[in-house]
């Protein structure tokens, strides 16, 4: 028998394969280099694949950028949003998260400026005349009220407006923040006056609030009839717009100040700077040099002298006329706020 014989038929179909790896391969002194990439190693392109056809295990959508033709909240809504997030966050959470100390303050500052109420109603209790003459509505009494410098704009309202501006518009610059503003459909004109708003309604809240308590107390405690009522209401007016005054003033200063700035810090310093480091200035030189000009450049000051033209008390600055104050009034509210919308128009925005 041969020895294809011997051999199965099944072994003889089967021939023997090269051998790649390993030590089964013959070493003859020659290395095989494999690609670390290729087209069939992950760099496959895949644009036909997302444009295919879906398959039958899955589907594949092809990316594309819609128009949402969805109608939008009105203007006023977008606003409000914006207002209430500064606003409520005094009184509640989930909207901007202003400290607590700040809240302490202005509590504080609002029960401070409650004093002539209460004066005015014990008074009435007690029915001294000699006491209501001193802490009664009046004129003087109406425009310390509001201008008065010490306590109230040396202590309170100034350090009020500080507080507020501080993280207003700098936090947005800081944080990146006006993108997500500007990246709706909000103007910056509908920012800007929802911002400056927001801090005049806080600072409204306790000025005039506690200047209509004041008056109405003295209605109420005192019995006062129409006759009274027509001959104050006037000079109860003028208050209110000589604090209108103060309360915008305030404001567009220390919003111009926060956003030329990226902290709390320089904001809130730089302002009570101006109003007080003005003040200070001016009485300085006045008493030093018999020379009232400085005070034209006092915000605080020119705030006085109109106010006490408007309610009609007795002036305290007689070098020049009340004029002039209204006049670097002006300029200081329009310097500000051009400063203001200078910079909120450079604010960052999104971009496709």
């Amino acid at each position: 028998m041969t020895t294809s014989e011997n051999t199965p038929p099944m072994a003889a179909a089967i021939t023997p394969q090269p051998v790649e790896y390993a030590a089964e391969t013959p070493v003859t002194g020659k290395v095989r280099l494999e690609a670390a990439w290729g087209s069939t190693e992950g760099d496959e392109d895949f644009t036909t694949t997302a444009s295919s056809a879906p398959k039958p295990d899955g589907q594949v959508f092809k990316p594309q950028y819609k128009q949402w033709n969805g109608q939008l909240n009105p203007r006023w809504m977008r606003n409000w949003a914006i207002l209430r997030h500064h606003l409520l966050g005094i009184f509640k959470k989930g909207h901007r998260p202003w400290g607590m100390p700040i809240r302490l303050y202005l509590l504080v500052v609002f029960i401070a400026s409650l004093t002539d109420v209460g004066l005015t109603l014990v008074s009435a209790l007690i029915g001294d005349s000699g006491l209501h003459s001193i802490w009664g509505v009046s004129r003087d009494n109406l425009y310390g009220h509001v201008l008065g410098f010490f306590p109230r704009n040396m202590l309170y309202y100034p350090v009020i407006a500080a507080l507020l501006v501080g993280g207003v518009i700098s936090e947005d610059r800081q944080h990146g923040t006006s993108a997500l503003y500007f990246s709706r459909p909000i103007t910056r004109f509908d920012y800007v006056g929802m911002k400056f708003l927001s801090v005049a309604l806080i600072q409204g809240l306790i000025i005039l609030v506690s200047l209509s308590l004041y008056y109405f107390a003295e209605i109420a405690a005192m019995g006062r009839g129409w006759a009274w009522i027509i001959d104050t209401l006037p000079m109860f007016l003028a208050t209110v717009f000589s604090a209108v005054l103060l309360i915008f003033t305030y404001t567009s200063i220390g919003l111009s100040l926060s956003s030329v700035s990226k902290g709390k810090f320089f904001p809130g310093i730089a302002l009570l700077s101006i109003i007080l480091g003005t003040k200070i200035l001016a009485f300085i030189v006045s008493n030093l040099f018999d020379r009232e000009i400085l005070y034209l450049i006092s915000p605080y000051d020119c705030l006085a002298h109109v106010g006490q033209a408007i309610i009609g008390t007795q002036p305290t600055y007689d070098q020049y006329s009340w004029t002039w104050s209204l006049a670097s009034l002006v300029a200081m509210n329009a310097l500000a706020l051009y400063v203001l919308t200078t910079r909120v128009s450079s604010m960052e925005v999104t971009r496709e």
